[in-house]
């Protein structure tokens, strides 16, 4: 039996496989008298039959039919041309939130710099590339179980005029291209009156991180899937990690018709019954559904004998299991009795990530997950629950039920999140140690000040956020046990230097500290800190435009600070040879150095601080005047372990 079920469908036409492996399939059912462990390898076989009986192109699947042909009729319409008119949401970026310069906003509109090459401020950058924010002391802990088709770390969502059938996108790169992964169109419109009762996001295009040759200017023009709606709204998502350096937009170029394209007829057309739809979920939307699709254990059918199942130990059966993804596991729960009891095990969901399913997460899937997540200790929701679809009492009514045992919550880019939410949290997660609200614009300032109920703090991140100074004091003098803070692009904290000396006299553990685009602390600041925090290991101040290295601030935190292993000191015009040298005598564990922009810095300083700090592996010298692209290839070839970064401008 298990033999002709191997061989028969290698000779069968593949029109007929289907049928007979169905056929196949159900003999096997009713004969095994192990049933329920080679139902399991059967269901999968019959799953890899069904997709190798495919031969139309995922690009060309529209709702449940396909057509195999690689060509299509032209448009009946005129194809409209639109650039993007406003930028919507954005995850990060390299530029401030009160300027234009390297900022996600230069995307809007016609292009600035291209065909141009070079790294240019009218362009759009966001804030992180390569792996080194991977490798410094604030690196967070991947969660495991995160799908191999999910690798955005980015995104920028982008609005058009004119609702089209997408028939090509193009993106204009102009420095280091090949970080986008993925774009989709969305089904709602932002200029609408009447938001829809559904929001749809179906993916154009996605593929895995590709190092592309070269830092030179491109039009990225990939071939996009075809959707059964109109849209004029765009979503890039980005992956940076191949990069070597940050990666600059200039423009986006949407192409469309205003009626649906009509596919070429010219060969048959391959019914969708028959090819597995959840291999085409898995690749664009990771396969969320069956978490919005409940079903009764009731209807499960109990085998008096689960064959080889019965002889294995609980614990294997849930180290087994612990290697599927989410939809994977809601997928298998429904087979039987047995897989259900396994699958939903809370111990399976101590650590989840909901983020790679972002566009299907809802208020039903919190509830449908919330039985499983009564022991979660970490939990992802960065980007879910956007335009309505997680309301506060959805979430609220998950964290009641699910938030005691919780020790760290992602909560970046998460837009529905409000006041309510913030005092939910901490009344209903007392062990909380990391929390990250990063992007999330939308929550008022008044309400931070509930954070400083959760004394167990240990990470922070609050990065582009309204926070304002007096809820951050609070925190600070409630929550000793802070390690890693990010205050990065927080516009609305008035006395950083007050700050500084609140976390100096409270915060005595403090290993990591962003300041990035920290508007105005100055060597005051500087000095209560270095003194108050001296386990800092790392400290990002670029773009702090009020410290000078004339009030010797560089040299003090040199001094104070030997453990630093990462030091931003990104557009300080005023850092100097004796900075430099400084750093070299006292802080030679450092590994990360970023001086971009400083006119003050001789080639004879960083060589002595290459030869200080063995450790070191990133050195960024851009726009340094003194600094040339000769001296860089001679450090270069002395210090190989050494990467040094010199973006220049066509």
């Amino acid at each position: 039996m298990v033999k002709l079920f191997s061989n028969t469908p290698q000779a069968v036409n593949a029109p007929y496989k289907g049928f007979l492996t169905s056929y196949i399939f159900l003999s096997h059912i009713s004969m095994s008298p192990v049933f329920p462990m080679l139902t399991v390898l059967s269901m999968f076989y019959y799953m890899c039959l069904r997709r190798r009986a495919r031969t139309a192109t995922r690009g060309e699947m529209n709702s449940r039919r396909a057509i195999e042909s690689n060509t299509r009729a032209l448009p009946i319409n005129v194809e409209i041309v639109q650039y993007a008119k406003e930028v919507l949401d954005f995850s990060s970026h390299y530029g401030s939130e009160n300027s234009m310069s390297y900022t996600m906003w230069n995307l809007a509109g016609i292009p600035n710099v291209y065909p141009s090459s070079g790294d240019f401020t009218q362009t759009a950058v966001f804030r992180t590339y390569g792996t080194w924010w991977d490798r410094c002391p604030s690196a967070r802990l991947p969660f495991k179980r995160t799908p191999s088709t999910f690798c955005s770390q980015d995104y920028v969502e982008l609005a058009f005029e004119e609702p089209v059938y997408p028939t090509a996108v193009h993106i204009l790169e102009t420095y280091h291209p090949g970080a986008v992964v993925r774009i989709l169109a969305c089904s709602a419109n932002p200029y609408s009156q009447n938001p829809p009762a559904e929001v749809r996001w179906e993916v154009l295009w996605s593929e895995a991180p590709a190092k592309v040759n070269g830092p030179q200017a491109r039009q990225f023009t990939p071939c996009i899937k075809q959707i059964n709606f109109p849209t004029n709204l765009i979503r890039l998502e980005v992956n940076s990690s191949l990069l070597d350096y940050y990666t600059e937009l200039d423009a986006v170029v949407l192409h469309g018709v205003k009626e649906r394209p009509v596919l070429s007829l010219k060969t048959s057309m391959i019914d969708m019954n028959d090819i597995d739809e959840d291999e085409d979920e898995e690749k664009y939307d990771c396969g969320i559904d069956p978490l919005n699709k409940p079903f009764s254990v009731v209807t499960l059918r109990e085998w008096p004998t689960n064959g080889y199942f019965d002889k294995l130990p609980y614990e294997l059966i849930q180290l087994i299991l612990s290697h599927l993804t989410v939809p994977d596991l809601c997928r298998l729960a429904q087979t039987c009795k047995l897989l259900y009891q396994h699958c939903c095990d809370p111990l399976q969901y101590i650590h989840l990530s909901l983020q790679p399913y972002w566009a299907r997460i809802n208020d039903t899937s919190l509830e449908y997950l919330q039985s499983r997540c009564t022991l979660v200790q970490w939990l992802n929701l960065s980007w879910t629950g956007n335009r309505g679809a997680i309301s506060v009492s959805g979430f609220s009514r998950f964290l009641k039920v699910c938030g005691s045992e919780l020790v760290r919550l992602e909560l970046s880019c998460g837009h529905f999140l409000n006041e309510t939410c913030l005092e939910v949290i901490t009344e209903m997660c007392p062990n909380l140690q990391e929390l990250n609200l990063s992007s999330c614009d939308k929550i008022p300032p008044q309400a931070f000040n509930h954070i400083a109920k959760v004394g167990s703090l240990k990470r922070l991140i609050l990065y582009r956020t309204k926070v304002e100074q007096t809820a951050l004091l609070s925190i600070l003098n409630f929550c000793s046990e802070l390690q890693h803070l990010s205050l990065g692009s927080c516009v609305m904290i008035e006395d950083y230097d007050l700050i500084a000396s609140m976390m100096g006299a409270k915060c005595k553990k403090l290993r990591s500290l962003d300041l990035w685009r920290c508007k105005n602390i100055t060597e005051s600041g500087i000095a209560e800190l270095a003194s108050g925090c001296q386990l800092l290991e790392e400290l990002d101040l670029g773009w702090c435009p009020t410290l000078q290295s004339s009030t010797g601030c560089f040299t003090n935190l040199a001094r104070k600070l030997p453990n630093l292993q990462k030091l931003f000191l990104t557009a300080n015009r005023s850092v100097c040879d004796t900075d430099i040298e400084e750093l070299a005598a006292n802080c030679t564990h450092l590994r990360q150095l970023d001086i971009l922009g400083t006119r003050m810095v001789s080639p004879a300083s960083l060589r002595k601080l290459l030869e200080s700090c063995k450790d070191l592996s990133l050195l960024d010298v851009s726009f340094c005047s003194q600094i040339d692209n000769r001296v860089v290839l001679e450090l270069n070839a002395n210090f190989p372990n050494v990467f040094i970064k010199k973006s220049f401008t066509q």
